[in-house]
């Protein structure tokens, strides 16, 4: 296949992703939190709080509201990205406008918990795409450059700002609901992003680790990285070091058991950490992800 029919399929399937994304954000929006007057955290929350204090069509809200972060993101990121975004924007819009999505009356917490799920799911979707259907994380990247707050932290302050203010304008009672559906929101895109093969590194330091290179790789078929090292520094013999092969692999969540009753068999001493990682792809890892 060459370049540029790589390249097409890659955008295609962008798009595909991109338009599930804003139809089942749609879906959520206009079924659950517009017919319920629910709130989400977020561009999203705000464009729903200005709607329902003022009744403002919630389709040009959409837009308007991120439109200055996608500007934000063309030159943050890539243009790519903001013409990504703009599209999502734009169809989120016109499903938002056009779409005959029912509105949806249940119990509250029924609402609030389906439909952060089915927002999270769309925003996820859009993300695997390219694209931010929510700007606000384009608005945290951009204020990360400014100041010393982390991104999780500037996502939380301005969220506590627009939860406060549904409190005192909407009641107490719908800003809790519309905490609990960013809750929603916030897992659901984590789930759509990192799926159930979310990754585990796992790195380990042993006296036998020849022995402990040979199961992983022979016996449990995984790709690994050799570092050079040293162990030993103990408080009694400080003085005292050997070198070291520090072995790295990556296996997904369900296999870290399994990995590490391997490693304990060879060397019940071995010393194993595990860190997750969000993303990975390529090399050994792509053929021995699967059960």
């Amino acid at each position: 296949m060459s370049n540029h029919s790589h390249s097409l399929k890659h955008h295609a399937v962008d798009f595909i992703y991109i338009t599930c994304g804003a139809v089942i954000a749609a879906f959520a929006l206009k079924s659950f939190l517009v017919a319920n007057e629910f709130l989400d955290g977020g561009v999203t929350g705000i464009s729903l709080l200005i709607h329902e204090l003022t009744h403002f069509n919630i389709a040009i809200l959409i837009i308007a509201l991120n439109l200055p972060f996608i500007i934000v993101g063309s030159f943050q990121l890539n243009k790519m990205f903001a013409i990504r975004s703009l599209t999502g924007a734009i169809i989120l819009a016109l499903c938002l406008q056009y779409a005959p999505f029912p509105p949806l009356h249940y119990d509250k917490l029924l609402v609030s918990t389906f439909g952060g799920f089915f927002l999270g799911l769309g925003i996820g979707l859009g993300m695997r795409g390219g694209c931010a259907l929510d700007g606000i994380e384009v608005l945290a990247l951009y204020t990360l450059k400014k100041t010393s707050f982390t991104i999780s932290e500037i996502i939380l302050g301005l969220n506590v700002i627009l939860f406060s203010i549904a409190a005192i304008k909407l009641g107490f009672e719908t800003a809790l609901y519309a905490t609990l559906t960013y809750y929603t929101v916030t897992k659901t895109i984590d789930y759509v992003i990192e799926g159930l093969e979310e990754f585990t590194g796992v790195t380990i330091i042993s006296a036998q680790s020849q022995r402990i290179k040979e199961v992983l790789v022979l016996e449990l078929g995984r790709g690994i990285t050799v570092y050079k090292g040293e162990r030993g520094f103990m408080k009694q013999s400080f003085d005292v070091s050997t070198d070291c092969d520090i072995v790295f692999t990556v296996v997904t969540r369900l296999e870290v058991r399994r990995l590490k009753n391997a490693v304990h068999g060879v060397d019940p001493k071995a010393f194993i950490f595990t860190n997750i990682i969000k993303e990975a792809a390529g090399g050994v890892l792509s053929r021995t992800a699967k059960h």
